[in-house]
């Protein structure tokens, strides 16, 4: 029994030594040994062979698969009018004649557009993820077989090199905050901060095994200035505090997340609201006007949309973040499906099942562009400058601009 615990151990030791040397190390130092080109690389390839064999495959006979509409929420039996009605001439009304104008308009409003823009996007072709599309469940063998490699691969090798990551990320920030935290308000103290939290969000971004593709850093956003960006997932803050450092705004929370947000607001002039106070619209735009107005503070990270959106739309912006003053930096956030759903599905999915499914999935690869800054011109109420920074974020991120 010595033994195996012996081996057990001296396994989890080179485990951890790998991890850190060719991850966690790089990952702190800014740094990249080429690991994640490589792996995309690879994977980039292997969906490329599946799309061959899957096109192969439809142009053999198959068994009749039901195809659902394009990021549809239901299956439609697009069956003609005159088929579905018996007698459409006949004089004669029969209650089962609404039958058919029922369940058409039950469709229509069941997956109206913006019903549809809170449930996952269907890929045209399959990326090898059970989840992504059901209608292929088998074309050939050897495709099969490279599934059942892919399933052992993301489930044993990356989803426990991933949490082993997350943990080692989420620990270093809690213990670096709180650390951070005890020393006086200085210079020295901000800069400290920042060097934990740039640290920590690049690990795990690595624990995510994200590529990000950054544009336009000029446009990155200033200390005093308010970011807003489009909302498609909870890893949108990591995506975006692995390229800067932000004072984040939200409610405060309990277990896990509420530690981490007492530990980083020790450290960092983050903006956590209590639930009462949440609902005191005056109360909180006057602590958000209090820090923009210190131009020495962090710049605010807000998404207006307050909730999820599929990664193919942006909807309406609350106004309060454009009442505030200041200048607002646009960011465009725009998520590579082929390699993973980033969509967070509150309504389906708790967070912990959401975090399984980004572990398990191939990679997190986005693009994110921040825009030349834009303030309130005159006479411009807050409504109509939302919908102006609203349109220019979905122009850039391509988009559908959704006034809902």
């Amino acid at each position: 029994m010595e033994d195996v615990w012996s081996v057990v151990l001296r396994v989890g030791e080179v485990w951890v030594t790998l991890v850190f040397t060719l991850i966690v190390l790089p990952s702190a130092l800014g740094v990249s040994l080429g690991i994640s080109e490589a792996y995309l690389w690879v994977l980039m390839k292997t969906l490329e062979w599946a799309t061959i064999r899957i096109q192969k495959g439809v142009k053999k006979p198959q068994p009749q698969i039901k195809t659902s509409a394009t990021n549809g929420i239901i299956e439609r039996d697009e069956t003609p009018m005159e088929k579905e009605i018996v007698h459409p001439h006949r004089v004669d009304f029969e209650f089962s004649d609404i039958f058919y104008f029922c369940r058409k308009g039950f469709e229509a409003i069941v997956e109206d557009e913006v019903t549809q823009r809170f449930s996952s996007e269907e890929l045209v072709s399959w990326n090898l993820l059970t989840r992504t599309n059901v209608n292929f469940h088998y074309i050939s063998l050897r495709l099969t077989i490279v599934w059942v490699i892919g399933v052992i691969v993301r489930y044993c090798f990356l989803l426990p090199l991933r949490i082993t990551l997350a943990t080692i990320g989420i620990t270093s920030m809690i213990v670096g905050t709180m650390i951070v935290g005890q020393l006086p308000n200085s210079s020295v103290k901000n800069y400290l901060s920042e060097v934990v939290h740039l640290t920590c969000s690049r690990i795990l971004v690595r624990a995510l095994s994200g590529t990000i593709h950054y544009h336009n850093k000029e446009n990155r956003p200033q200390k005093g200035g308010i970011c807003v960006a489009n909302h498609t997932s909870p890893i949108d803050a990591i995506i975006l505090t692995n390229d800067g450092c932000y004072a984040m705004v939200g409610q405060a929370h309990g277990g896990l997340m509420g530690i981490i947000q007492r530990a980083t607001v020790k450290a960092c002039p983050h903006v956590w609201f209590e639930r009462s106070e949440v609902k005191d619209r005056h109360l909180v735009t006057k602590r958000l006007r209090e820090h923009v107005a210190d131009k020495n503070k962090l710049p605010i990270l807000i998404f207006p949309e307050g909730t999820c959106i599929n990664n193919t739309s942006v909807m309406m912006f609350k106004k309060g973040s454009f009442e505030i003053g200041g200048t607002i930096y646009p960011v465009a956030i725009k998520y590579d499906p082929q390699f993973g759903d980033a969509f967070w599905n509150s309504s389906k999915y708790n967070i912990v099942s959401y975090l399984l499914r980004i572990m398990t999935s191939w990679a997190i690869v986005c693009n994110v562009w921040y825009m030349p800054p834009m303030v309130r011109q005159e006479g411009e109420d807050a409504v109509q400058f939302a919908n102006r920074v609203k349109s220019a974020i979905a122009r850039q991120g391509g988009l559908t601009e959704l006034p809902w």
